[in-house]
């Protein structure tokens, strides 16, 4: 088995609209394979189909290799957390998690322990009410609930969205220990792309409903590489100067900096023709490009200039 969830074509229309089209993911088992786009993008569709709670409009999907029939039975194996977990706010996580396990048939001794320590909220009293908690608390609850019944996969849809930054740590490290202790699969969408660059191993770009870029996160460090960037008071004078020394591409950035991704170990000879055409250098240091660098790429977010 290549993979452990693969989309053919996934299609969803509402009405006039194509939420989602032609959409082909191929997700490894053992991966936290990051999802991104942004609000609206159709991240939210695709996962809702994937996971049995919509019906694709055209298209199809296979989990652990079956389709048709055979996969729908395998849908036992995943977890899902999709918008805001549903919990009973005056249960404590317990009581929350017990419930759910006594309406899966599941009454192992221990078991409801077990997943309170696999999302780190072995601690919480007992008497206290789930509706009391932080959200990182109640986010981190609603993945033990995804946890009930020992799923493969778990699909957790804008999991660290607004969340505090302590709040984002926590759910961070619950999913790298789902992967590395667990051996659990992990879909996760997020528009958070500095946090979810810390922890998938690889990616989809979904924009308007569309599947524009797959890479793994080596491929990611290999294509976006690193670039030099330079602040000066006037970008177009630069630009001209830059060009002067045989500096080939340079970009124009949304933030008013210059972008060169041409001769990367000359950034002294740069800053000498910018000062030598009487252009107020601010700054210029080489910078590895971001998952967000490489994400506004894909989606046309970049300007070039030359």
């Amino acid at each position: 088995m290549e993979y452990i969830l693969e989309t053919q074509g996934l299609t969803k229309v509402y009405g006039q609209k194509e939420a989602a089209r032609d959409v082909n993911l191929h997700i490894r088992e053992g991966q936290i394979y990051g999802l991104i786009g942004r609000n609206g993008a159709g991240k939210t569709t695709i996962m809702r189909m994937i996971s049995g709670l919509s019906t694709p409009t055209r298209g199809s999907y296979s989990l652990f290799g079956k389709t048709g029939y055979e996969m729908g039975k395998m849908l036992k194996y995943v977890g899902v957390l999709i918008e805001h977990p549903g919990l009973y706010p005056k249960l404590s996580a317990y009581e929350n998690l017990k419930i759910k396990c006594l309406a899966m048939g599941i009454k192992p001794q221990g078991y409801v322990e077990e997943l309170l320590k696999g999302v780190g909220l072995e601690n919480t009293d007992r008497k206290k009410g789930a509706g009391s908690y932080s959200l990182g608390m109640r986010q981190r609850l609603g993945i033990a609930l995804a946890l009930v019944g020992e799923p493969k996969i778990i699909i957790l849809d804008e999991p660290i969205n607004g969340l505090d930054p302590q709040g984002i740590v926590e759910v961070r490290e619950t999913l790298v220990r789902l992967r590395d202790e667990k051996g659990i699969t992990v879909m996760v969408s997020s528009h958070i792309l500095d946090e979810l660059s810390k922890v998938a191993d690889a990616y989809g770009i979904i924009n308007e409903g569309t599947l524009l870029d797959e890479f793994s996160a080596d491929e990611l460090h290999l294509r976006s590489g690193q670039y030099v960037v330079v602040r000066t008071g006037d970008n177009a004078g630069a630009a001209e100067a830059l060009k002067g020394i045989g500096v080939g591409k340079i970009i124009a950035e949304p933030d008013g900096s210059l972008r060169v991704e041409d001769q990367l170990d000359n950034t002294a000879a740069m800053a000498k023709a910018i000062v030598d055409a009487g252009i107020g250098l601010e700054e210029i240091y080489l910078r590895t490009m971001s998952l967000e660098d490489y994400y506004l790429g894909v989606t046309g977010g970049g300007k070039h200039n030359g």
